[in-house]
């Protein structure tokens, strides 16, 4: 193990959706600790945006790629790409995300598919096709991202829900089949945090209040505070664990 078992120093690391919110923080934050970060989204102004941003926050390497990650077929070709560019990842964080809400009864197969889509097959799509490549070499960190959602329903969210909880074991099922080629896989599960896909719900005072006072921590997470346990699954102090999910939720899923 290294001297510094925290040390991602010149690590190449793929997140996906990071082009703007949750993911654009998880991305600096392993950007800040000398990782060489991939700035992932469909959009390549924005991508670019937060490429050069990063850049001029953190003085790391970041690069750019663009690709739509629910399509198999996309995914594919883009990384076979950016292995050839820039090597293999030694990071990957499936970030890319989705959220649509209506009651369980009025919500449409396409928003169910789009959610799934999204959230869950994305996934395996890029983790499938990046761990080929992670195998070959004999080493790699995969994190997932799921959400207390994996674990506690709300109404209006049944989809997100599932989609969440099969992030969860997706995460154990590759575990299972990747430790023995020295790759770890792990998910952090965050609570309510201040996000963009949140704004609407922090701003509603009825359910700001909620969530302080559901939270034992009595408030809602900061993003800069999901960095520290994913630096931990990124690096080798994580060397042999694989297979979990970690709450950071302020002890939301600890209470009833």
């Amino acid at each position: 193990m290294a001297v510094n078992p925290f040390d991602i120093q010149g690590k190449l690391a793929l997140i996906t959706g990071s082009s703007r919110g949750l993911g654009f923080a998880l991305a600096q934050g392993l950007a800040e600790q000398g990782a060489r970060v991939i700035i992932h989204g469909r959009s390549e102004d924005t991508v670019n945006q937060a490429v050069q941003a990063i850049r001029e926050a953190t003085g790391s390497e970041a690069f750019g790629v663009t690709f739509d990650v629910t399509r198999s077929d996309e995914v594919k070709t883009a990384l076979t790409q950016l292995v050839e560019t820039h090597g293999v990842p030694e990071i990957l964080v499936n970030n890319a995300g989705l959220q649509r809400r209506a009651p369980f009864t009025e919500f449409e197969p396409d928003d169910w598919d789009a959610v799934i889509a999204t959230n869950l097959s994305s996934s395996f799509y890029v983790a499938n096709a990046l761990a080929r490549h992670m195998s070959e070499r004999g080493h790699g960190k995969i994190v997932n991202i799921g959400s207390v959602q994996s674990m506690l329903a709300r109404q209006t969210i049944a989809p997100y829900s599932a989609s969440k909880g099969g992030v969860v074991m997706l995460t154990k099922g590759m575990a299972a089949d990747l430790a023995r080629f020295n790759i770890q896989v792990n998910c952090i599960s965050p609570g309510y945090f201040k996000t963009d896909m949140n704004t609407a719900l922090w701003q509603d005072e009825a359910f700001n209040s909620w969530v302080e006072n559901r939270t034992p921590a009595q408030r809602w997470g900061n993003v800069q505070e999901l960095v520290g346990t994913l630096l931990y699954l990124c690096s080798d102090a994580s060397s042999f664990v694989s297979g979990q999910n970690i709450f950071v939720d302020g002890g939301m899923t600890s209470v009833v």
